[in-house]
């Protein structure tokens, strides 16, 4: 598992190599949720999946992504929320080896 670094901004985008995946993560808040779409050498694996506490993003491996996403809140139970991105809600990158460890959350 791998803590991915945020900021707590309501909308952003930025690149970060996961396993040997070059990944653009673009996360965006709006009224009602915080979405995530994730693209791996510029193709778009998951476009605006909602963020929830503890549930998996991408979830099936046929997409082209090797692992996955979520989000973890390290205060309680709740899903997150832009102005606690980096410290209470903190962006997980699951392995293949940690999601078939058992590692993975729910999802």
């Amino acid at each position: 598992m791998l803590v991915i670094p945020t900021q707590a901004v309501p909308n952003q985008e930025f690149t970060v190599t996961l396993g040997d995946q070059l990944s653009q993560i673009n996360i965006n808040q709006n009224l009602y949720s915080m979405t995530l779409s994730l693209l791996v050498n510029n193709s778009l694996i998951i476009g605006g999946v909602v963020c929830e506490n503890l549930n998996r993003i991408v979830r099936d491996a046929y997409l082209g992504f090797e692992g996955d996403l979520c989000f973890l809140d390290t205060q309680g139970q709740s899903d997150p929320y832009y102005t606690g991105l980096g410290t209470r809600f903190q962006l997980i990158y699951l392995t293949a080896a940690d999601i078939a460890a058992g590692q993975a959350v729910a999802g």
